[in-house]
């Protein structure tokens, strides 16, 4: 049997269904084909209008916005001037030249076609369990995360290289700050109350790189200690809290502002208040006294035991994960019109400031909205992402099973490695062997030995925390912005 299998023809079908598919675009349906409305700022001759400021007369046949020295018009109006915004629907003539929209649109397709790979390789792991063969969907899951943390990083990093930045950079030097101190808190909770499983993974992949070092010849105590590992995921996860910080601000805002746009429809108000606490509902799930032990292992009065098993449990966790990224999903579209409808709502605050504002910085006002969009989609976006697609690989390297909430399943998704494999065996050492097949089996002895230092029990703590912890970051910096926009805006 081939050692990718399966997973290498679903691979190498969705890389051709990409080439097909460049002119068609996810990301650009989402922008351009949900109804979604952009304002206009107004030129000079409107804003000449209504302030009452007289027009010059051309001096040259260009005239225009310039004068004859090429130099842009400028003049001052009232601040409180009441102007109405004419609005245009988004197109994607305008989307294509904002400020990353390449990356915005890279990342929703390519998301999108990681999810179909990963769906497919699912269903034909579920007919056809193949213990042997390498899950290729781990690698676009994998390649999904880090291009999430890349842009978030990138996004992050406009604060740091702006001169006006100053009060977002030190914003973003506190969070560091507080979530290091709040992971390293985290990260000494024991198991039994915070369900992340990174002792038990430390633990696991101790003695078993012990051994796999001691069976190679090496004489070892065995990789980093337990201190300086978790230090180093407490370094991660600050890292990672920052990078959520703005996001989750700008979320918290647009969350407040379509609550009120949807006030006089229930059902819609219920989605978007569903759509906020979903990460908290995910992040209780970890907790296991309040979750995993009341439903797992409380016999309620009038029955005979719990009301779910131990891997329905699990079950029940990755798919609300995956039922909160699509509540998201659906909503997005609305989110991004309440950060639209912002340019409006700028100038409307305005009325009620004194003095007078250069038609320049009031078009920057209002022009500037727009311009940002891919921006703000992308951190509506990003962090939901990264949780997905770590919640996916914990499903899959962590042995879960989609199932479990019908009934029992005995098998698990990926091998666990319970020892070293010994293919030396199974090689044939002939000499008409040709150099392809005994690398081939090389690789396949390497991976087999490296599956018996990385065991499921590893995958389920280091994904695990991963997983929760994202979810954790999300919830407590959109909480932050739900704070703040409750008592501390003014407009």
């Amino acid at each position: 049997m081939a050692l990718l299998g399966a997973q290498l023809v679903i691979t190498l079908i969705m890389v051709s269904v990409i080439q097909k598919l460049g002119n068609y675009s996810f990301a650009r349906w989402l922008l351009c084909s949900r109804g979604l409305i952009r304002y206009l700022y107004p030129d000079n001759s409107e804003l000449k209008s209504l302030a009452g400021v007289p027009k010059d007369k051309p001096k040259s046949k260009k005239g225009g916005k310039g004068d004859h020295n090429g130099k842009v018009e400028t003049f001052h109006v009232p601040r409180n001037l009441g102007i109405q915004l004419e609005t245009a629907p988004v197109t994607a003539l305008d989307v294509i030249h904002l400020r990353f929209y390449t990356e915005y649109q890279w990342m929703v397709d390519f998301s999108l076609y990681a999810s179909i790979v990963y769906v497919l390789s699912e269903a034909y792991n579920s007919v056809f369990p193949q213990k042997d063969d390498l899950n290729l969907s781990m690698v676009w899951c994998l390649l999904v995360v880090l291009f999430s943390f890349k842009i978030l990083l990138s996004l992050t990093k406009q604060y740091f290289t702006s001169e006006e930045s100053m009060g977002e950079r030190s914003t973003c030097i506190v969070s560091f700050c507080v979530f290091l101190l709040i992971a390293m808190m985290i990260l000494i909770v024991d198991d039994k109350n915070l369900e992340v499983g990174v002792d038990p993974a430390y633990d696991s992949f101790h003695d078993n790189a012990s051994k796999f070092l001691q069976n190679q010849g090496l004489t070892s105590v065995g990789p980093a200690s337990k201190l300086i590992l978790k230090f180093s995921m407490a370094v991660w996860a600050a890292l990672i809290g920052t990078l959520f910080t703005f996001p989750g601000l700008r979320v918290a805002r647009m969350h407040w502002d379509s609550l009120h746009y949807c006030s006089e429809n229930k059902i819609k108000t219920l989605l978007h208040n569903c759509n906020f606490a979903m990460p908290f509902i995910l992040v209780l799930l970890w907790v296991r006294p309040i979750t995993r032990d009341y439903l797992t292992e409380r016999i309620f009065s009038g029955m005979e035991k719990p009301l779910m098993t131990s891997q329905a449990f699990d079950t029940l966790r990755l798919s609300l994960l995956v039922l909160t990224v699509v509540l998201r999903l659906c909503l997005m579209p609305r989110c991004l019109q309440a950060y639209l409808d912002m340019a409006q709502r700028r100038l409307d605050a305005q009325k009620n400031e004194a003095g007078r504002i250069t038609n320049i910085e009031l078009q920057k006002k209002v022009a500037s909205v727009f311009y940002y969009l891919c921006v703000v989609a992308l951190q509506y976006i990003c962090p939901i992402i990264m949780c997905l697609y770590f919640g996916l690989m914990y499903k899959t390297l962590g042995g879960y099973t989609w199932t479990g909430l019908f009934y029992e399943s005995h098998g698990t998704c990926s091998a666990p490695g319970v020892g070293l494999v010994n293919t030396t065996d199974q090689i044939v050492s002939e000499e008409t062997e040709s150099t392809i097949r005994e690398s081939a089996q090389q690789f396949q002895m390497a991976l087999e030995n490296l599956k018996m230092v990385f065991t499921e029990e590893v995958y389920r703590g280091l994904f695990g925390f991963a997983t929760w912890w994202c979810c954790f970051a999300w919830f407590i910096t959109t909480s932050l912005g739900a704070a703040y926009q409750t008592y501390f805006r003014i407009s």
